[in-house]
């Protein structure tokens, strides 16, 4: 019970530092520390509105951060989530260009499906470099994240540009019928659903199986599971790829729900904010769900600051960037055993030297 409470107190604590020094940043600027706080949480939860767009951002957030968090499960830090989505989403953009797609459920799973193996593939390659090559996953994948970018924007702007797209390059749009619509007439899309059920099953995964305790081994302990005769290599290629796949289906979901199409809209910085959302989780992919929750709302919000009171739109990513570095800092003061460290602190009572009374 003590450990679930250290779990949980720790990454709030962060989050509140963060809003407290995201304040003074505010302050600085002339505006008052307490409207930007009543502003971002109404801007986020305020009204069902508000929830419509903290829910709809919501949905790649938990997609991307599982990018982050099944590889650190295996002893990896890929944060390459940025590629991995841009590719899924041109995989299911471009699919229609090579196949006809049936204008029902069945078409937009190939769509999702085409995303998953896009993304799966770029960031298997990042662990396959780190243990066939030596390569650092960390630098690796977030290399690989520009070259897919940059891949990106070749192809869109290239080959695959439609040409009835003049100011803004894109890729043509995907029929109606295999689009993904929102839940019960609103806003948020069925992308949610797959997000939270996405969180759940790779939770039970992870937890309830002989592969998931395999991979959890590995990331705890390579050396014992060389030992005990784990296929390492092989599960961390797996967990790339499971990874991968989820961040896929999230530049998929984003095309099938939102764009319609394939452009620079899609480059949207979700890669990057699911790597903050796995940190503060604890890489646990069921806490992943509420965290994304909170994150998309913080995004929802920007736009109310901007216009409410003036501040850009990207000063909501300050405060993203404070989160980080304070959730950095909280797994440094994890590691501390406080009731040790307070006790050789505390001054030592004086005991009375005994002497000997003279005869």
């Amino acid at each position: 019970m003590r450990n679930a409470l250290k779990e949980i107190a720790l990454p709030v604590f962060a989050i509140a530092a963060a809003l407290l020094l995201f304040g003074v940043f505010v302050w600085f600027a002339g505006v008052s520390p307490l409207e930007v706080w009543v502003i971002l949480f109404k801007g986020a939860f305020g009204d069902w509105f508000s929830w419509q767009n903290t829910l709809q951002r919501a949905a790649p957030l938990m997609l991307t951060a599982l990018c982050v968090a099944i590889p650190a499960r295996a002893g990896l830090v890929i944060i390459g989530g940025e590629g991995a989505l841009v590719l899924g989403g041109l995989a299911a953009a471009a699919l229609p260009y090579a196949l006809p797609l049936p204008a029902n459920l069945a078409g937009t799973l190939a769509l999702c499906v085409a995303g998953a193996i896009a993304g799966a593939a770029w960031i298997a390659l990042a662990g396959w470099l780190r243990q066939y090559r030596g390569i650092n996953e960390t630098i690796s994948s977030l290399l690989l994240a520009y070259i897919a970018i940059g891949l990106f924007k070749h192809l869109v702007e290239g080959v695959l540009r439609d040409p009835a797209s003049l100011n803004k390059p894109a890729t043509r749009s995907i029929a109606e019928g295999i689009g993904i619509g929102g839940i019960g007439g609103s806003d948020v899309h069925w992308g949610l659903v797959i997000g939270i059920v996405a969180c759940i099953v790779s939770g039970l995964w992870l937890r309830a199986t002989a592969s998931g305790f395999s991979v959890r081994v590995v990331g705890g302990n390579p050396r014992t599971a060389q030992l005990v005769g784990l296929p390492a290599s092989g599960l961390i290629l797996a967990a790339c790829g499971i990874g991968g796949a989820c961040a896929g289906v999230a530049g998929a979901v984003e095309v099938a729900a939102v764009h319609t199409n394939a452009n620079a809209s899609l480059i949207a910085g979700y890669g990057y904010a699911g790597i903050l959302v796995s940190f503060i989780a604890r890489h646990n992919p069921v806490a992943v769900i509420p965290v994304a929750i909170l994150f998309g709302g913080f995004g929802a919000a920007g736009s109310l600051l901007q216009r409410r009171l003036g501040l850009p739109d990207a000063s909501v990513l300050v405060l993203q960037g404070m989160a980080f570095v304070l959730i950095l800092a909280s797994e440094g003061l994890r590691m501390i055993d406080w009731k040790t460290l307070l006790k050789n602190r505390m001054p030592r009572a004086v005991q009375p030297r005994l002497t000997k009374e003279p005869v």
